[in-house]
Protein backbone atom coordinates (compact mmCIF):
# COMPACT_ATOMS: atom_id res chain seq x y z
CA UNK A 1 0.00 0.00 0.00
CA UNK A 2 1.30 3.45 -0.93
CA UNK A 3 0.04 6.92 -0.11
CA UNK A 4 -0.05 10.22 -1.92
CA UNK A 5 2.48 12.78 -0.75
CA UNK A 6 2.83 16.48 -1.49
CA UNK A 7 6.41 16.60 -0.17
CA UNK A 8 8.19 15.30 -3.28
CA UNK A 9 10.79 18.07 -3.09
CA UNK A 10 11.82 17.46 0.51
CA UNK A 11 15.49 16.56 1.06
CA UNK A 12 14.47 13.28 2.69
CA UNK A 13 12.50 12.13 -0.33
CA UNK A 14 15.21 13.33 -2.71
CA UNK A 15 17.80 11.22 -0.85
CA UNK A 16 15.46 8.24 -0.77
CA UNK A 17 14.79 8.46 -4.52
CA UNK A 18 18.51 8.85 -5.22
CA UNK A 19 19.19 5.69 -3.21
CA UNK A 20 16.56 3.77 -5.16
CA UNK A 21 18.09 5.00 -8.42
CA UNK A 22 21.52 3.75 -7.32
CA UNK A 23 20.05 0.34 -6.54
CA UNK A 24 18.43 0.14 -9.97
CA UNK A 25 21.63 1.30 -11.66
CA UNK A 26 23.64 -1.38 -9.83
CA UNK A 27 21.18 -4.05 -10.93
CA UNK A 28 21.34 -2.89 -14.54
CA UNK A 29 25.14 -2.59 -14.65
CA UNK A 30 25.61 -6.07 -13.21
CA UNK A 31 22.72 -7.71 -15.06
CA UNK A 32 21.38 -8.74 -11.66
CA UNK A 33 18.37 -11.00 -11.76
CA UNK A 34 17.55 -10.83 -8.08
CA UNK A 35 15.07 -8.40 -6.59
CA UNK A 36 16.69 -6.01 -4.11
CA UNK A 37 14.76 -4.71 -1.10
CA UNK A 38 15.70 -1.32 0.30
CA UNK A 39 15.71 -1.41 4.10
CA UNK A 40 15.61 2.14 5.46
CA UNK A 41 17.63 2.13 8.69
CA UNK A 42 15.69 4.60 10.80
CA UNK A 43 17.48 4.32 14.15
CA UNK A 44 17.71 7.64 16.02
CA UNK A 45 15.37 9.26 13.48
CA UNK A 46 11.87 10.48 14.41
CA UNK A 47 8.60 8.84 13.50
CA UNK A 48 7.69 11.83 11.33
CA UNK A 49 10.49 10.98 8.89
CA UNK A 50 9.37 7.36 8.73
CA UNK A 51 5.80 8.52 8.14
CA UNK A 52 6.92 10.69 5.23
CA UNK A 53 8.71 7.75 3.61
CA UNK A 54 5.72 5.46 4.13
CA UNK A 55 3.56 7.94 2.23
CA UNK A 56 6.12 7.91 -0.59
CA UNK A 57 5.99 4.12 -0.80
CA UNK A 58 8.84 2.87 1.42
CA UNK A 59 7.78 -0.22 3.34
CA UNK A 60 10.76 -1.80 5.15
CA UNK A 61 12.39 -0.08 8.15
CA UNK A 62 15.24 -1.27 10.37
CA UNK A 63 15.77 -0.43 14.04
CA UNK A 64 18.74 -1.21 16.31
CA UNK A 65 17.54 0.01 19.70
CA UNK A 66 14.57 -1.82 21.15
CA UNK A 67 13.02 0.83 23.40
CA UNK A 68 13.27 3.49 20.71
CA UNK A 69 11.81 1.07 18.18
CA UNK A 70 8.85 0.16 20.38
CA UNK A 71 7.95 3.83 20.72
CA UNK A 72 7.98 4.23 16.93
CA UNK A 73 6.02 1.02 16.37
CA UNK A 74 3.35 2.33 18.73
CA UNK A 75 3.34 5.79 17.13
CA UNK A 76 2.94 4.29 13.64
CA UNK A 77 0.51 1.51 14.56
CA UNK A 78 -2.07 2.78 12.06
CA UNK A 79 0.24 1.86 9.18
CA UNK A 80 0.93 -1.58 10.59
CA UNK A 81 -2.82 -2.18 10.79
CA UNK A 82 -3.03 -1.29 7.08
CA UNK A 83 -0.08 -3.60 6.26
CA UNK A 84 1.89 -0.59 5.02
CA UNK A 85 5.06 -1.10 7.07
CA UNK A 86 7.41 -3.99 7.85
CA UNK A 87 9.68 -3.73 10.90
CA UNK A 88 13.14 -5.33 10.95
CA UNK A 89 15.19 -5.71 14.14
CA UNK A 90 18.87 -5.26 13.24
CA UNK A 91 20.48 -4.75 16.65
CA UNK A 92 22.20 -7.12 19.04
CA UNK A 93 19.71 -9.39 20.82
CA UNK A 94 19.88 -9.77 24.58
CA UNK A 95 18.00 -12.59 26.29
CA UNK A 96 15.79 -10.25 28.29
CA UNK A 97 14.66 -8.47 25.10
CA UNK A 98 13.46 -11.47 23.10
CA UNK A 99 9.80 -11.29 24.13
CA UNK A 100 9.35 -7.71 22.94
CA UNK A 101 11.19 -8.49 19.72
CA UNK A 102 9.10 -11.61 19.10
CA UNK A 103 5.87 -9.73 19.74
CA UNK A 104 6.48 -6.55 17.73
CA UNK A 105 8.80 -7.21 14.78
CA UNK A 106 8.26 -8.91 11.43
CA UNK A 107 11.93 -9.71 10.75
CA UNK A 108 15.02 -10.32 12.88
CA UNK A 109 18.33 -10.02 11.01
CA UNK A 110 20.81 -10.60 13.84
CA UNK A 111 20.24 -14.15 15.01
CA UNK A 112 23.54 -15.69 16.09
CA UNK A 113 22.75 -18.30 18.79
CA UNK A 114 20.31 -21.16 19.13
CA UNK A 115 19.25 -20.10 22.64
CA UNK A 116 18.00 -16.80 21.22
CA UNK A 117 16.25 -18.58 18.36
CA UNK A 118 14.46 -20.87 20.81
CA UNK A 119 13.30 -17.93 22.93
CA UNK A 120 12.04 -16.03 19.89
CA UNK A 121 10.20 -19.12 18.70
CA UNK A 122 8.61 -19.83 22.08
CA UNK A 123 7.61 -16.18 22.61
CA UNK A 124 6.23 -15.49 19.13
CA UNK A 125 2.43 -15.05 19.53
CA UNK A 126 0.34 -17.67 17.78
CA UNK A 127 -1.86 -14.95 16.31
CA UNK A 128 1.07 -13.56 14.32
CA UNK A 129 2.68 -15.12 11.24
CA UNK A 130 6.07 -16.78 11.76
CA UNK A 131 8.94 -14.41 12.50
CA UNK A 132 11.21 -14.04 9.46
CA UNK A 133 14.83 -14.49 10.57
CA UNK A 134 18.33 -14.09 9.15
CA UNK A 135 21.48 -15.48 10.70
CA UNK A 136 24.19 -12.88 11.22
CA UNK A 137 27.60 -14.18 10.21
CA UNK A 138 30.78 -12.54 11.49
CA UNK A 139 32.29 -12.96 8.07
CA UNK A 140 35.62 -11.26 8.84
CA UNK A 141 36.04 -12.63 12.38
CA UNK A 142 36.13 -9.17 13.94
CA UNK A 143 36.12 -8.88 17.71
CA UNK A 144 33.95 -5.78 17.50
CA UNK A 145 31.20 -7.50 15.49
CA UNK A 146 28.48 -9.93 16.51
CA UNK A 147 27.52 -13.02 14.55
CA UNK A 148 28.27 -16.70 14.34
CA UNK A 149 31.44 -17.90 12.65
CA UNK A 150 31.23 -19.32 9.13
CA UNK A 151 32.35 -22.68 10.55
CA UNK A 152 29.44 -22.72 13.03
CA UNK A 153 26.83 -21.74 10.47
CA UNK A 154 25.68 -25.23 9.33
CA UNK A 155 25.10 -26.34 12.92
CA UNK A 156 23.07 -23.21 13.72
CA UNK A 157 21.00 -23.59 10.55
CA UNK A 158 20.24 -27.20 11.49
CA UNK A 159 19.03 -26.05 14.91
CA UNK A 160 16.92 -23.13 13.71
CA UNK A 161 15.30 -24.50 10.57
CA UNK A 162 12.70 -26.64 12.34
CA UNK A 163 11.32 -24.03 14.75
CA UNK A 164 7.63 -23.69 13.89
CA UNK A 165 7.27 -20.00 14.76
CA UNK A 166 10.39 -18.93 12.86
CA UNK A 167 10.97 -18.81 9.11
CA UNK A 168 14.68 -19.00 8.25
CA UNK A 169 15.29 -16.81 5.20
CA UNK A 170 19.04 -16.34 4.81
CA UNK A 171 22.14 -14.47 6.00
CA UNK A 172 23.16 -10.99 7.11
CA UNK A 173 26.70 -9.60 7.36
CA UNK A 174 28.45 -6.38 8.41
CA UNK A 175 31.82 -6.78 6.70
CA UNK A 176 35.10 -5.01 7.27
CA UNK A 177 35.85 -1.91 5.22
CA UNK A 178 37.34 -3.86 2.29
CA UNK A 179 34.11 -5.70 1.66
CA UNK A 180 34.17 -7.18 -1.85
CA UNK A 181 35.85 -10.43 -0.82
CA UNK A 182 33.46 -10.71 2.12
CA UNK A 183 30.50 -10.46 -0.25
CA UNK A 184 31.95 -13.26 -2.38
CA UNK A 185 32.52 -15.50 0.65
CA UNK A 186 29.04 -14.82 2.01
CA UNK A 187 27.44 -15.68 -1.33
CA UNK A 188 29.36 -18.97 -1.25
CA UNK A 189 28.11 -19.71 2.28
CA UNK A 190 24.56 -18.88 1.21
CA UNK A 191 24.76 -21.24 -1.77
CA UNK A 192 26.32 -24.01 0.33
CA UNK A 193 23.49 -23.88 2.88
CA UNK A 194 20.91 -23.87 0.11
CA UNK A 195 22.46 -27.00 -1.41
CA UNK A 196 22.93 -28.69 1.97
CA UNK A 197 19.36 -28.10 3.16
CA UNK A 198 16.99 -28.32 0.18
CA UNK A 199 14.05 -28.31 2.60
CA UNK A 200 14.70 -24.60 3.22
CA UNK A 201 12.24 -23.47 0.56
CA UNK A 202 12.24 -19.87 1.87
CA UNK A 203 16.04 -19.52 1.81
CA UNK A 204 16.12 -16.43 -0.42
CA UNK A 205 17.64 -13.44 1.38
CA UNK A 206 21.17 -12.03 1.52
CA UNK A 207 21.21 -8.84 3.59
CA UNK A 208 24.52 -7.17 2.80
CA UNK A 209 25.51 -3.73 1.70
CA UNK A 210 24.98 -0.34 3.35
CA UNK A 211 25.19 3.31 2.29
CA UNK A 212 28.82 3.13 1.18
CA UNK A 213 28.99 -0.29 -0.48
CA UNK A 214 25.48 -1.26 -1.55
CA UNK A 215 26.32 -1.25 -5.27
CA UNK A 216 29.20 -3.69 -4.76
CA UNK A 217 26.96 -5.86 -2.58
CA UNK A 218 24.26 -6.01 -5.25
CA UNK A 219 26.90 -7.01 -7.80
CA UNK A 220 27.69 -10.01 -5.58
CA UNK A 221 24.16 -11.24 -4.95
CA UNK A 222 22.68 -9.05 -2.22
CA UNK A 223 18.87 -9.13 -2.11
CA UNK A 224 18.53 -6.53 0.67
CA UNK A 225 20.59 -3.40 1.38
CA UNK A 226 20.45 -1.57 4.71
CA UNK A 227 20.71 2.17 4.13
CA UNK A 228 20.61 4.79 6.87
CA UNK A 229 22.69 7.95 6.44
CA UNK A 230 22.32 8.11 2.65
CA UNK A 231 18.56 8.50 3.19
CA UNK A 232 18.17 10.15 6.57
CA UNK A 233 21.42 12.08 6.85
CA UNK A 234 23.91 11.87 9.69
CA UNK A 235 22.67 10.31 12.91
CA UNK A 236 21.95 12.49 15.91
Amino acid sequence: MTYETTMTDSPLLQHWQRTKDKINDAKTQNHARQDVTLLAVSKTKPSEMIRELIHAGQRDFGENYLQEALEKINALAEYKAKDAITWHYIGHIQRNKTRDIAEHFDWVQTLERDIIAKRLNDQRPDALPPLQVLIQVNIDDEDSKSGCTPEALPELVAAVKDYERLRLRGLMIIPATDSTDAFVRTQALFDDIKARYPELTDWDTLSMGMSGDMQAAIAHGSTMVRVGSAIFGARD
